[in-house]
């Protein structure tokens, strides 16, 4: 994780969404530890209520399960729960403004999908 945060959103969420695509790429396995709330407060140079704040976030939304005497833990099938969500989020709220950016760019759709296959071809 990077130390650089954005004024327009709120720290915790930040973080709460840091932890989220560590889930999703996989730095954060199912039944795996979170970082303690101390750790991240020392790392980062945040309050730890703020960390605290960011987890109690991620267990709202039974993405992590707190264990008493433990820590906080990915819980099992979160991974996917968030492939779900973000692929909606991502058709429902974003492609839908990158259509329309492509279209007032007057943008060759087959040509971006042909280059963006090229790059990958090339790593």
């Amino acid at each position: 994780m990077t130390n650089q945060w954005n004024d327009s959103q709120p720290i915790y969420w930040q973080l709460k969404e840091r932890t989220v695509a560590m889930i999703l790429d996989g730095t954060l396995t199912e039944g795996g530890a979170l970082p303690s709330v101390r750790t991240v407060a020392s790392d980062f140079q945040l309050n730890p209520i703020t960390v605290s704040k960011s987890y109690q976030a991620l267990v709202d939304e039974q993405l992590v399960e707190k264990r008493r005497g433990l820590g906080m833990f990915v819980r099992e099938g979160a991974r996917q729960q968030l492939m779900e969500s973000e692929r909606q989020k991502f058709l429902n709220e974003e492609w839908p403004a990158m259509v329309t950016r492509i279209r007032q760019l007057g943008l060759d759709t087959n040509k971006l999908l042909q280059s963006t296959t090229e790059k990958e071809g090339d790593s």
